[in-house]
């Protein structure tokens, strides 16, 4: 029987999904697979992020697994509702939580940061017409590099992240919408920047989709413990920056 549920990325941002759907479903065994060599997805153009999505998931579904999680805002608006067309494996994206945020908004504003990509296609547009009122789009300009780097919690980083956040610093903002899964790295330094707003994204509400999936076609594991195998397309320094980046997740309660 198939035990493995897929995870895809371009790069190391979807080990924040990976370490909630470990915590939520701890009998489930895990292949991830980041497109390290190809990251970051954000500035390229559609074709080539659809090119590289198509390569890197297709890798995974060679090897038999029983659900893929897209664990990248670029990747699932650029190509989901594509592969969804090719395959009935269950496959799950992730979405900017907008409508969250939106439904929680006490009369300010909502930052949602995320990849220009990310911003300008087509599912982040429908979001913006259903629950889009104050919402203000933002470009998290260079955060994917810092985490890419593991400079996640260097001045570096906060100087970055104060920098693309600066225009909005004198504004009434309720809350800040991580539109990307690398973004939950540098949430020390955006809380440092807005100290007082509520965090939203889209990790939790993914995996829970995914576990509803898995109870529907009855492919949920009976497993009490299971395992997590870490792949990518980059160098040699990359399996241990995602071991680290996985352990800095669960020593800061992410």
């Amino acid at each position: 029987m198939r035990d493995l549920i897929g995870f895809f990325d371009s790069g190391v941002g979807g080990l924040s999904v990976l370490h909630t759907a470990r915590t939520l479903l701890p009998g489930e065994s895990f292949l991830y697979y980041g497109d390290n060599g190809n990251a970051p997805y954000g500035p390229r153009p559609l074709s080539e992020i659809r090119a590289l999505a198509e390569q890197g998931i297709d890798r995974l579904m060679a090897r038999d697994i029983k659900a893929l999680v897209i664990a990248c805002n670029t990747a699932t608006s650029a190509y989901a509702d594509i592969l969804r067309a090719k395959t009935s494996l269950p496959v799950i994206g992730m979405e900017p939580a907008i409508k969250p945020a939106q439904l929680s908004r006490t009369g300010g504003y909502v930052l949602a940061l995320a990849t220009r990509a990310t911003l300008s296609l087509p599912k982040f547009q429908r979001l913006m017409s259903k629950y889009g009122e104050c919402v203000l789009p933002v470009v998290g300009e260079g955060f994917v590099e810092l985490v890419e780097r593991d400079r996640m919690d260097s001045d570096e980083a906060l100087d970055t992240v104060q920098r693309v956040l600066a225009p909005y610093a004198g504004m009434p903002v309720d809350s800040v919408v991580l539109g990307c899964t690398h973004y939950p790295f540098l949430l020390h330094a955006i809380r440092r920047t807005f100290p007082d707003c509520a965090i939203y994204d889209g990790r939790m509400g993914t995996v829970l989709q995914l576990k509803r999936m898995l109870e529907a076609r009855g492919l949920l594991s009976d497993e009490a413990h299971g395992s997590i195998q870490l792949e990518t397309s980059g160098g040699p320094d990359i399996l241990p920056l995602m071991r680290r980046l996985m352990d800095y997740l669960e020593d800061n309660d992410l």
